[in-house]
């Protein structure tokens, strides 16, 4: 048996929105029907039932870090990259049972926000219970790291030990960044996880100092790397950003999403285009402001007609966990329209995880969710805008 849902407006994603449109819902979840108004008054659908707003898919959030829930609020605003990622060494150590908690109130609350897929960032399998769990669907992206070239092959069979850990759970070994991913790390990576069906990320050019690095061996990731320990004489710049030194060593079949893109130029954005042919840049304007204070130049990759995506990063990086908020923000500072936010905030975002006949939009035989965005006025995301998931 269907239900008949109607709104202001319904955005199928797939197609333009529809004005009083209706949308026909099975008791699972699953999407029957999306008719115009006047179809339905041509069929003479009764029962309908109306909401005042915007109906659209439940969302896609392509870049988390679940296991950092407890953070949230422990670590200081505008400290540029390195120093966040030495204040999260520092404070990322408590009880499991701490942890647990966290991300069970962070897994309920993306829920509560409309979000219906995650990309979800781990180095541990502390998450697997609470994805098991969720209502929510997990591709969880197991972090490779170590700088070390000695290090690659023990560190990559102790990644496959960790993905296998998280069966039956959608898993894949991924590198962590460009500074914190030896080459010889990289061509193990590759190995596991470079087929076509694959899906797998990377944080890119988050800050000027990561550049740097790659350009000229300098900047404050010298610093991290002595606050670390860890001898890099054996680094040597490559005269180029970082993404031009990395990309090569990805696999060009897998979906990669490069994650943050911050210091992106548009000489990265052409490299990237004709070395990668299945790239996807996701944008976390909250967390960018956080850490380094500035967003992306969302305008040179609207311009070269890349696929965007949308993700919240981490509590520790990040004031909530919630993908209209990363829409506010970009529309906000960087005036993109709300019909083309919400493609990245959902088709988008499912076809990069590979679950786009399921997620993403209002298509018949899809289960894709269904959010009420209240409080729009027009197009424009407003402070009183406001999310409230229907189905």
């Amino acid at each position: 048996m269907s239900s008949y849902l109607s709104a202001t407006w319904v955005y199928p994603v797939s197609t333009a929105p529809l004005r009083n449109g209706i949308v026909a819902v099975s008791d699972d979840g699953t999407v029957t029907d999306v008719w115009t108004a006047e179809q339905g008054e041509a069929l003479n659908i009764k029962g309908i039932k109306y909401y005042d707003g915007v109906l659209v898919p439940g969302l896609v959030n392509t870049h988390c870090h679940l296991e950092l829930s407890h953070l949230a609020g422990k670590i200081a605003e505008h400290t540029g990259l390195p120093g966040f990622v030495q204040q999260v060494m520092q404070q990322r150590a408590a009880s499991e049972a701490e942890i647990q908690k966290a991300m069970e109130l962070a897994d309920s609350e993306m829920y509560r926000l409309g979000i219906v897929a995650t990309g979800d960032i781990s180095n541990q399998i502390y998450s697997r219970e609470v994805k098991l769990k969720s209502k929510i669907y997990y591709h969880t992206f197991v972090e490779a790291m170590g700088f070390n070239p000695v290090r690659a092959d023990e560190i990559i069979q102790k990644a496959i030990a960790t993905r296998d850990e998280f069966l039956p759970l959608r898993a894949t070994i991924v590198p962590h960044a460009p500074y914190s991913v030896s080459a010889e790390l990289f061509g193990e990576i590759k190995k596991v996880s470079g087929d076509a069906h694959e899906s797998v990320s990377i944080h890119n050019q988050e800050t000027l100092d990561e550049n740097l690095f790659f350009e000229s061996k300098e900047g404050h990731f010298l610093k991290l790397y002595e606050f670390l320990g860890l001898d890099i004489g054996f680094f040597e710049a490559k005269g180029k950003t970082s993404l031009q030194s990395y990309l090569p060593f990805l696999s060009g079949d897998a979906k990669t999403l490069l994650v943050h893109n911050t210091l992106t130029s548009r000489a990265d954005v052409v490299f990237a285009q004709l070395q990668h042919q299945h790239l996807y840049w996701c944008l976390c304007p909250g967390a960018n402001l956080y850490i380094e204070n500035r967003l992306p130049d969302v305008d040179l990759l609207r311009e070269a007609g890349v696929r965007i995506t949308l993700g919240t990063d981490s509590l520790a990086s990040n004031h909530q966990l919630s993908i209209l908020a990363e829409m506010k923000i970009l529309q906000a500072q960087k005036g993109v329209p709300f019909e083309e936010l919400l493609s990245w905030a959902t088709l988008n975002g499912a076809a990069f995880l590979g679950v786009e006949a399921k997620f993403g939009s209002l298509e018949k035989g899809k289960k894709p969710g269904l959010n009420l965005i209240k409080g729009l006025k027009g197009e424009l995301i407003t402070a009183e805008t406001s999310i409230e998931r229907i189905i």
